[in-house]
């Protein structure tokens, strides 16, 4: 089910995303509303779970995480409770930052943050290739991030 937004929500939405800091007083200039107006369509749109949380994007280099990876998984079994089970393995694991079940070759793709090659290998040969039904794992390195541009693609005319 989508939500109805109007342009007004759009609008909040796109700021929002763009920066999760702004003030909701600045939020109001932008989007054209008065400040306590604008505090409720956010709050709403809270609520409703269009907005499902704010965070600070750290850059992973400047901390201490050399290694970004891909781990393409592939499970013996695709019973429901064999994904459940290998979804539940993953929130465990820090390392995995973000994790999408596929179509397709492998069942899952693990997004993997680690301080360098030798962290995100023990990871793999330690944790991942030995957790249960677990049948195969391809890697892959990253070189440079091209792009990085979280949430969904607001474009100024969507109403």
């Amino acid at each position: 089910m989508h939500a109805h937004l109007d342009a007004t929500d759009w609008r909040i939405l796109k700021e929002l995303q763009a920066n999760g800091r702004i003030s909701n007083v600045d939020l109001a200039e932008k989007v054209g509303l008065s400040p306590p107006p604008c505090l409720r369509r956010v709050r709403v749109l809270e609520q409703a779970g269009l907005i499902t949380g704010y965070f600070a994007a750290v850059d992973e280099k400047a901390v201490g995480f050399e290694l970004i990876a891909f781990a393409m998984v592939g499970l013996q079994s695709q019973a429901e409770a064999d994904l459940r089970a290998f979804e539940t393995r993953v929130l465990n694991w820090p390392i995995v930052r973000e994790s999408y079940m596929l179509s397709g070759e492998s069942d899952y793709i693990l997004k993997c943050v680690a301080a360098d090659l030798s962290a995100f290998q023990d990871f793999v040969l330690k944790d991942l290739t030995a957790a249960p039904n677990v049948a195969a794992v391809k890697t892959t390195l990253t070189i440079r991030r091209a792009k990085f541009e979280p949430g969904v693609p607001i474009s100024l005319g969507r109403k």
